[in-house]
């Protein structure tokens, strides 16, 4: 039999230790003081898709929500660490008018725009923090965006997002809804499950819900 408490533990440990190539001398000293070609403080440092590669937002966001949601009862100092570290990294990277795009807020000195299934998710990680004005912004671009949003997977997102941050969801679900019809055409079960569980959204338990 699966040992599930204690494979839930080698987890936990894992998402604590793992961080984004940023957290090494190296790097930081080369964002800093060489590297001028993206904006951002290499001293905030999330996940990386792969291990050994650079922080980017969606895994650091999920990221973010499994330690909060594994340690609510019991935080200890190095998990509060790593998700102080990973909330951080998230409001550093959010783009200028609001919103999170794939990685870096600034390239080139040009200000890059936000995505509306990163921002989703980022926002997801940040609900329990403080409603800063990158967070307000945010949340409000989100909305903005949601009602023209026509891929099935970002429409999700925020569906799942904005129903957390109790804004009205109901017209979204039933756009989402168009779009999935029979679900026949939807080729990705990833994004078919993250559709269901947005239209679901108030009829069960919200997987991504962070407890304060």
């Amino acid at each position: 039999m699966t040992d599930f408490a204690s494979a839930r533990e080698k987890a936990s440990h894992w998402l604590v230790e793992e961080r984004g190539r940023e957290a090494h001398w190296f790097w930081r000293w080369k964002f800093k003081t060489a590297d001028r070609n993206v904006s951002f403080d290499p001293d905030k440092y999330g996940w990386p898709w792969i291990s050994g590669s650079a922080s980017w937002v969606i895994p650091t966001a999920f990221s973010v929500i499994a330690l909060k949601q594994f340690t609510v009862c019991n935080r200890s100092e190095l998990s509060e660490k790593r998700i102080r570290l990973g909330v951080d990294m998230l409001l550093d990277r959010a783009c200028a008018g609001g919103g999170w795009n794939s990685g870096n807020s600034i390239v080139y000195g040009v200000p890059l725009p936000a995505h509306a299934e990163a921002t989703a998710i980022a926002l997801l990680a940040l609900q329990d923090e403080e409603r800063t004005s990158v967070i307000r912004a945010s949340l409000a671009w989100l909305k903005q965006k949601s009602a023209a949003i026509e891929s099935v997977e970002s429409l999700a997102w925020c569906i799942l997002c904005l129903f957390v941050y109790q804004e009205p969801v109901d017209h979204l679900k039933a756009g989402l809804a168009t779009l999935v019809g029979d679900g026949r055409e939807i080729r990705n079960n990833a994004t078919l499950a993250t559709a269901i569980l947005a239209l679901r959204c108030g009829e069960m338990i919200h997987p991504f819900v962070v407890l304060r």
